[in-house]
Parts: structure tokens; C-alpha cells; sequence
């Protein structure tokens, strides 16, 4: 009896511990702790655990502490992460129609086109993601891609014999890259800042923000003042941990989510503007290319396009993006 009894005892203990740890959601992004995202992240997860009744555990891993954003969908997908506040670089290995909101270099010229174009999308994109297991709770962007170089540039021609900084997981980019002419060195986040200091690379393909967080300004010190792409995020959770939330909870989760993501748009495009007046005051040197240099950085966008579609980003909705922003511009006509 008393066998039974410490069995059965050891049965419910095992299985209270089983039920907490599904109770934990475990965020994981490449933000720093402290930043804005991190931030909108803990305000999210005090959303979240109202909606768990107050039970629930929520941890935030900043600072890229779960590996690259690659890794970080892996973890997601076997269960040691709920979540991930992700760009373009790691939501396209869950589903590559995202890489339209920011692998199409000098398409967008404004926010406000990106804002159009990602809302006229964004219904498809999330069934997409949801087919695959993932809910998309916000979405964010974190500034324009600007080039920061270790000596000043400010023509296609001048990057050509620099070292950039290239995403590990992008193959098909590096190719690309390559094919043109210039060099791109494969690399994670965490290693950028090392890799400028010591010269294995000496160009970075960055926001503002992120340079200043990173210091990454204080040697590569000299930015091209030119918009190459938008930074474009979500962040997402698994299917598995959306569905063990209550009807009620999921709908105070959506609403904070949602909020985040108004919140993250604006206050992110405030900060990016904040972050180059910062960097200046510290010694960067904004260079700004002329109208002639400016017909090159344009030449080289049409000329990727072809490279672009069908490869980097799905045919479809490589399309999809040029035809709404026709249509987005010739109503502003």
C-alpha cells in the first residue's frame, strides 16, 4: 500500500511539474536587453500571464543568448522556445513569402509604403505562417538598412573591395553578392562588433539603432545617408502555445500584441533618427551621396530585381509588392 501510495504521489507530483512547464512561454530575439523590444516584450508577457490567470512563466532571452535567428526557429520548433521577436532573416525559414517586405532593395521609399503594402499582405502572410505552426502576434520594423564602413563611400564602386557582413543563413544573398563583385563574409549577429574591430570585415549592412546599441559606429564610423532596405520583424509564437490559452486569454494576448506592434512601428522610427544624431555627436561621418551617385545605387536595384525574384523573394509576391505599389502611388497623384 505504501508503494502505491509514494507512486501515486510521485505520479502527481510529475505531473503538476509537467503542467508548470507548459504554463512557461520563452521568448527568444537578437534585441538587446533593455532596448525597445525588449521592453515591448515584458509588457506583452504581464498580457500573457494575465491571460494564464497569473500562473504562467514568461522569459524574455535577449541579446541573441538562443543563438542566431535560424537557431532560434529550430529551438521554436522543437520546444524549447514559444516564441521569437524575429526579422525578415529568420521568419523566412518558416515562410519565405515575408522576404517581399524587405529583400527588395530601394523598392520602398517610404514608411508609408511599407506600412501599405504590409497590410495589404498581411492577412495571406499570417495564414501562411499559421498553416506552419507559428500565430504572428505583431508586427515591427526597426529602421532603413544604411551602409556603415570603416573609409568613406558613397558609390556601388567604392564597396567593392570592402569585406561586408553577411547573414550566415543567406546563401542565396552571399551568391548574389558574389556574382556582382563584391565580398561578403558569413557571419551571426553576436560577431559583427569583433569581426570589424580585428578587420575581418570592414563594411556592415545595418540600421542606425543597431550600430549604436552594438558600437559597431565607433569603427566602421562612416555611413552612407542612403535607405537600402527596410528592416521589417514579427513576433510569433508557436501554435501549441497559442492553443493552450483560454478563448479569453487569446483575445487580451491579440489585443497587447497589437498594441506592441503600433507601439514598436512608432517608436522605433523615432529612435532611428534619434541614434544618427547620437552617433555624430560621437564622431560618425554621414556621407550623403550626389544625384549621379544616386542613378548608380538605382541601376544596381533594377539590375538585382531579376536576381531577386524567384529566388531571394517568391515570384508571386515579388509581384504582388510592384503592383500595390503602383497602385499605392498613383493614388497619391
Amino acid at each position: 500500500m505504501k508503494t502505491r501510495l509514494a507512486a501515486l504521489l510521485l505520479g502527481t507530483v510529475l505531473a503538476l511539474n509537467a503542467y508548470a512547464a507548459d504554463k512557461q512561454l520563452r521568448i527568444g530575439t537578437l534585441a538587446s536587453k533593455n532596448s525597445l523590444y525588449h521592453r515591448q516584450l515584458m509588457e506583452l508577457g504581464e498580457a500573457w500571464r494575465t491571460a494564464q490567470g497569473g500562473s504562467g512563466k514568461y522569459l524574455v532571452y535577449p541579446d541573441g543568448s538562443q543563438g542566431g535567428e535560424t537557431d532560434m526557429v529550430r529551438r521554436m520548433r522543437i520546444g524549447q522556445l514559444q516564441g521569437g521577436l524575429l526579422s525578415v532573416v529568420g521568419l523566412r525559414e518558416i515562410e519565405p513569402s515575408i522576404a517581399a517586405l524587405q529583400n527588395m532593395p530601394m523598392m520602398f521609399k517610404s514608411w508609408e509604403e511599407v506600412d501599405y503594402v504590409r497590410e495589404k499582405m498581411r492577412p495571406a502572410m499570417e495564414k501562411k505562417f499559421l498553416e506552419k505552426g507559428f500565430v504572428v502576434l505583431a508586427w515591427g520594423d526597426a529602421g532603413w538598412v544604411r551602409f556603415f564602413s570603416k573609409s568613406p563611400a558613397f558609390a556601388p564602386n567604392d564597396f567593392k573591395g570592402m569585406k561586408f557582413f553577411a547573414w550566415g543563413a543567406e546563401a542565396d544573398q552571399q551568391e548574389i553578392m558574389k556574382n556582382l563583385g563584391y565580398t561578403p563574409v558569413p557571419l551571426e549577429t553576436a560577431d559583427i562588433l569583433p569581426a570589424v574591430q580585428t578587420g575581418m570585415i570592414n563594411a556592415v549592412p545595418s540600421t542606425p539603432y543597431f550600430a549604436l546599441a552594438t558600437q559597431v559606429y565607433t569603427t566602421a564610423n562612416n555611413m552612407l545617408d542612403m535607405n537600402w532596405a527596410p528592416v521589417v520583424g514579427a513576433l510569433i509564437i508557436t501554435k501549441k502555445a497559442w492553443d493552450e490559452l483560454t478563448p479569453e486569454g487569446q483575445v487580451i494576448v491579440r489585443e497587447a500584441g497589437a498594441k506592441a506592434g503600433v507601439q514598436l512601428r512608432a517608436k522605433a522610427r523615432q529612435e532611428v533618427d534619434e541614434a544618427v544624431e547620437a552617433m555624430k555627436k560621437r564622431g560618425l561621418t554621414v556621407n550623403k551621396p550626389n544625384a549621379e551617385q544616386m542613378k548608380e545605387w538605382n541601376a544596381l536595384a533594377d539590375g538585382l530585381y531579376p536576381r531577386i525574384r524567384g529566388k531571394l523573394v517568391p515570384a508571386e509576391q515579388f509581384d504582388e509588392v510592384v503592383a500595390l505599389l503602383k497602385a499605392f502611388r498613383a493614388g497619391k497623384k
